[in-house]
């Protein structure tokens, strides 16, 4: 199928925007991904996309070829995973993509397990964060935090993902606690970094009304890792997912303030599993959300563990 390739290169092309950062997705160079869609242009005797602005464009005939393309790599792709996954017993490369810190710190540690009870089966765990493509990327499964779960995929909600506002003891002491929203302006308040510059954070009250309070500090991070670092260090206030921050709270590193609201999380309140419906059956993927469902049932393990610390 040697024209597979460039009909992937097409899609994404569409999907991207732009040759170039389509070649980016693919790893591959612009030249390449042009010299792709010339190809097809001539096999089909038409044009597919209009070069005349700086932003391409498809042509009619392109919107046409577009949608068949989608359903034909679609076709292809389901087939593939069906006959790679012949059978009830999971085999074959399970593909599970998380955050980094969320997959180190959970993930990663349930993989030896599944190894050993399914022999047939490797699991490669992708950390990153940023957003994968499930089809493109070929990952079977998506660990999101996201408010809106993607509408092509199936999306089961695994877990609430709690958060927290806190600080050392010592931070407070020196800088006092603030005890309403509003006071959080009189502090330096670590924000995970957000493309659109947005650094309010967004607390609900008991009322169920939300406050908005614009939140400054004199560095940002797009890693929670190094928030939380900041706050262990002093340095501030922060919101933080207690998955990673709940052993520090439970031997008193870290306290909360505010505890009396709702905290909101522009990530989202919940963890989903996403992955493409033709995985839904599929007994790689079906291993792997029972061990899910073992993991936070009947409660996440971070909570168990502050339970028994406070017990």
């Amino acid at each position: 199928m040697a024209w597979l390739s460039s009909w992937e290169s097409f899609v994404k092309v569409v999907e991207s925007g732009s040759m170039a950062a389509a070649a980016r997705r693919l790893d591959c160079t612009r030249a390449q991904i042009s010299k792709q869609i010339g190809e097809l242009e001539s096999a089909f005797g038409v044009r597919l996309f209009d070069r005349s602005t700086r932003k391409l464009s498809l042509t009619p005939s392109g919107e046409i070829f577009h949608q068949h393309a989608l359903r034909a790599l679609e076709a292809i792709h389901s087939t593939e995973v069906a006959v790679k996954n012949r059978g009830d017993a999971p085999r074959g490369v399970l593909r599970i993509s998380a955050s980094i810190t969320f997959g180190r710190m959970y993930i990663a540690p349930l993989l030896p397990k599944i190894v050993a009870d399914y022999p047939e089966l490797t699991c490669e765990l992708v950390l990153t964060d940023e957003l994968v493509d499930l089809v493109a990327d070929n990952i079977d499964l998506a660990l999101r935090l996201t408010k809106a779960p993607p509408e092509d995929a199936v999306a089961r909600k695994l877990v609430h993902m709690k958060r927290v506002i806190c600080g050392t003891p010592a931070y407070f002491a020196a800088h006092g606690e603030p005890k309403t929203p509003q006071e959080l302006a009189d502090h330096s308040c670590f924000s995970f970094q957000l493309a659109d510059g947005n650094h309010a954070w967004k607390l609900i009250d008991g009322n169920n009304e939300e406050i908005s309070v614009k939140v400054e500090s004199k560095f940002r991070f797009n890693n929670v890792d190094c928030i939380l670092d900041a706050a262990l260090a002093g340095h501030g206030i922060a919101m933080l997912p207690t998955y990673l921050c709940g052993p520090e709270l439970a031997r008193g590193a870290l306290t909360t303030v505010l505890d009396d609201f709702e905290l909101v999380s522009s990530h989202g309140r919940y963890l989903y599993a996403c992955y493409t419906p033709n995985r839904v059956r599929v007994p790689k993927v079906r291993v792997f959300l029972a061990e899910l469902e073992n993991l936070f049932t009947p409660a996440p393990p971070w909570e168990i563990q502050a339970r028994a610390n406070f017990s």
